[in-house]
Parts: structure tokens; C-alpha cells; sequence
């Protein structure tokens, strides 16, 4: 040994190996199942959100027509408004099955969208044939709540 440098004896320094990217600290598991059930979430109210737009922009169009209900007091006319809103109601959610269907069939899948019988055993059964008479003769503040219940409904489908 050299007494002269006594740095000459020591051996070069090792670096410890880098660490790999994986697998990743448990922190990191965590933060990535925490991102994903807010983004699960997200999506879900998200979804759902859409999904109830029809009937809301329905519901605020049944106003309207109650409204205008209550100023006239023609049973006609009501029975013409309701059947178009609950048919654009019907596209908005179905598209083309509900396009084509009248009559009965109509009221059935009313009666299914209601998960009811009271389009094709109740009031609502008006509304196959009210919209195309002169003068309609039906209980209007029962077909009024029967069409809000309808549309108050949140689609399941």
C-alpha cells in the first residue's frame, strides 16, 4: 500500500440497480382503481343523464299543452297534442319500432313504456281514436296525469 495517498486502497463506488417500472407501488394500484370507479361513475350518470333528456324535453312540452288545456277546453285538440307528444316521445326513445304502429298496437306499446293497461284498458284507450274525431268525449285531467306518469317513468331499457 501507499502510505503517500491513502485514497489509493479504496474501491469505486457501486450503484444499487434502478428500480423497474413494474409492478408499481401499491399507491399506484390504489390511485388506478380510484380513477376508474370515478370514471365508471362519470359514465353511468352520464348515461343516464341522455337517457332521461327525452322525457324531460316531454314533460316540459306537456305543460304547455296543459296550459293550453285549460284555456280552451277542447278535448280534440288535447287528444291531437298528446298523441304527437307521446309518439315523438316514443321515436326519441325506440326509433323506428314505434314509427309504423296505430291503433291497438299503439296502445300496447304505450302499455309497455307505462308498464300499465291504461292506454289499452283505461283512459288512454281515447287516444286511438280522439285525435282523428270533431269533438272528443274523455276524461282530459286523467289522460293528462296518465301521459305525466308515462313520462315520468326513467327508461330501463
Amino acid at each position: 500500500m501507499n502510505r503517500a495517498d491513502p485514497l489509493a486502497g479504496l474501491r469505486d463506488i457501486h450503484l444499487p440497480v434502478e428500480p423497474s417500472w413494474w409492478p408499481p407501488a401499491p399507491g399506484w394500484w390504489l390511485a388506478a382503481l380510484l380513477c376508474a370507479a370515478v370514471a365508471g361513475v362519470a359514465f353511468a350518470v352520464a348515461r343516464r343523464r341522455r337517457r332521461r333528456l327525452p322525457a324531460r324535453a316531454a314533460l316540459a312540452v306537456l305543460a304547455e299543452i296543459e296550459t293550453q288545456y285549460q284555456a280552451t277546453h277542447d278535448r280534440a285538440l288535447l287528444a291531437r297534442r298528446l298523441s304527437e307528444l307521446l309518439k315523438r316521445y316514443a321515436l326519441a326513445r325506440s326509433g323506428r319500432r314505434a314509427a309504423g304502429l296505430h291503433g291497438d298496437a299503439w296502445l300496447a306499446y304505450l302499455d309497455r313504456l307505462g308498464r300499465g293497461h291504461e292506454f289499452t284498458r283505461g283512459v288512454g284507450r281515447a287516444l286511438a281514436t280522439a285525435p282523428y274525431a270533431e269533438r272528443a268525449d274523455f276524461d282530459a285531467v286523467a289522460m293528462l296525469d296518465l301521459a305525466r306518469r308515462l313520462l315520468a317513468r326513467a327508461p330501463r331499457d
